[in-house]
């Protein structure tokens, strides 16, 4: 009965407010991980000694904990979309392999993670930095975060477990329980609070493992106990290789755009360094900020790829447009409100951390200039999610490429030079955001029409 139920929600709710009751616990859930960095970074540039060096050490692990999670999440993708087109179809066989072997490659994928901990992080710090203190807080922050980054492969792929059967709640439940036990243990570990030794920045690498363990944990207690189309058991732990394709040929577009996202934050490292080592601060800062808000789009984009994906799985023509039209509906309006809140909030945002005046001033600029690109950006990642659920991969691989690389690094590196020259020139660096997006924003719209010719319309 619960089967049959969960198939008339995604069949038969009007699309607007199943997107609302999906993407809203999905937002918050994707908010949530957002805040894990804002928080570290909020606790680690107020420590007494040494903050502003800890808080620059965070920026450069950034992108690598972003590569990280893009090859958890995309995991997550790819098997949630084509988990939720199996459900459609009424394949149950192929649900219960998918969520299989989905579990399997998270094992794979620790382990490697865990490999490059131990291997690998030096070297990546070394290339961004020759500050001895600073490389040694880095390094000391991604070994922790990577040996024992078991907590997040797994809840990024247990989420979309639970998100492709349509139980987005019990999901957020569990990334919120995550977040406030980072909260909680970030400033005990960090300032050594209560009776536990004071830790720094391994306090803070300490306090976001034992969150994620915890968001883990409660999401996979949620997928064995609630998700009943699913069966569990060791003989769907069985590699598919009809399987993993398929995972991953959905999942390798939202693989590549993350990991585009972790590509451009470094590029823009070693691009704004030639500026001042205050502009890498204020550009890895900002980052942070915005991604509370543009994590907002990728929490509905989470809603919008399974409802159109399993609706294509139907192929009800109606309501794939439908899904169409309230996600960019909605992705645009959050978008307006975090553009309006970056500008009015820009210098109070900015002030929380504890900067140098330089700094400061050059994360306020960054915040008023690149958060112009944010209509656009939301826009874009709303078209990547209906792209893959359409079977778009392609098309959602292409403009991750133009939005997150082809369009920045080379636009902000010619910008860059006149910064050089003359640092009150710094934002045409940050303006490159918004030529990226909306160029990215015309290629992407053209290639829905295209689609809509081509995979919509011709169903009958």
């Amino acid at each position: 009965m619960e089967k049959t139920n969960k198939a008339n929600k995604m069949a038969d709710q009007p699309i607007g407010r199943l997107m609302l009751s999906m993407g809203f616990p999905m937002i918050i859930s994707m908010m949530m991980q957002a805040l894990y960095n804002i928080v570290d970074s909020a606790f680690v540039s107020n420590m007494p000694v040494g903050g502003e060096m800890a808080l620059n050490a965070l920026t450069l692990a950034f992108p690598v904990q972003m590569l990280m999670v893009a090859i958890g999440v995309g995991t997550g993708v790819g098997t949630g979309a084509l988990l939720s087109k199996s459900l459609g179809q009424g394949d149950n066989k192929k649900v219960n392999t998918t969520a299989g072997n989905s579990l399997l490659l998270g094992f794979i994928i620790y382990v490697v993670f865990a490999l490059f901990g131990i291997f690998g992080v030096r070297f990546y710090v070394s290339t961004q930095t020759v500050n001895p203190e600073i490389t040694e807080m880095a390094v000391v922050y991604l070994i922790i975060c990577f040996c024992i980054s078991v907590g997040i492969v797994y809840f990024s792929l247990t989420e979309k477990l639970l998100q492709s059967t349509g139980r987005s709640a019990y999901s957020t439940i569990a990334q919120l329980s995550g977040a406030v036990i980072n909260i909680i243990f970030d400033p005990i570990l960090i300032y050594g609070l209560f009776f536990f030794p004071e830790m720094g920045i391994v306090g803070a690498a300490a306090a976001t493992v034992l969150g994620q363990i915890g968001s883990a944990a409660i999401a996979l207690f949620f997928h064995f106990r609630y998700n009943k189309e699913i069966k569990n058991g060791v003989k769907y732990l069985k590699p598919s290789g009809k399987i993993i394709k398929q995972i991953y040929s959905i999942g390798l577009p939202a693989i590549i755009a993350q990991a585009l996202m972790s590509i451009m934050t470094y590029g823009l490292n070693v691009i704004l360094v030639r500026i001042d080592e205050a502009a890498v601060t204020a550009y890895g800062l900002y980052y942070k900020i915005q991604q509370f808000v543009l994590f907002a789009a990728f929490g509905l984009r989470d809603a919008i790829t399974p409802i159109i994906s399993f609706n294509h799985g139907m192929r009800d023509k109606k309501r794939i447009r439908q899904g169409i039209k309230f996600g960019m509906l909605y992705t645009v309006i959050i978008m307006a409100v975090g553009f309006a809140a970056l500008e009015l909030f820009a210098a109070p945002l900015a002030s929380v951390f504890g900067l140098s005046g330089e700094t400061q001033a050059l994360c306020i600029q960054a915040t008023r200039v690149i958060s112009l690109s944010l209509i656009f950006a939301g826009a874009n990642v709303a078209y990547q999610g209906i792209f893959q659920a359409l079977d778009g991969g392609l098309e959602s691989l292409v403009i991750s490429v133009l939005r997150q690389f082809l369009f920045v690094l080379p636009v902000a590196w010619f910008f860059s030079n006149f910064a050089v020259k003359d640092s009150s020139l710094t934002w045409l660096v940050w303006l490159t955001f918004l030529i990226a997006e909306g160029l990215s924003f015309i290629i992407a719209t053209l290639f829905l029409i295209r689609i809509n010719n081509k995979r919509i319309k011709t169903i009958k």
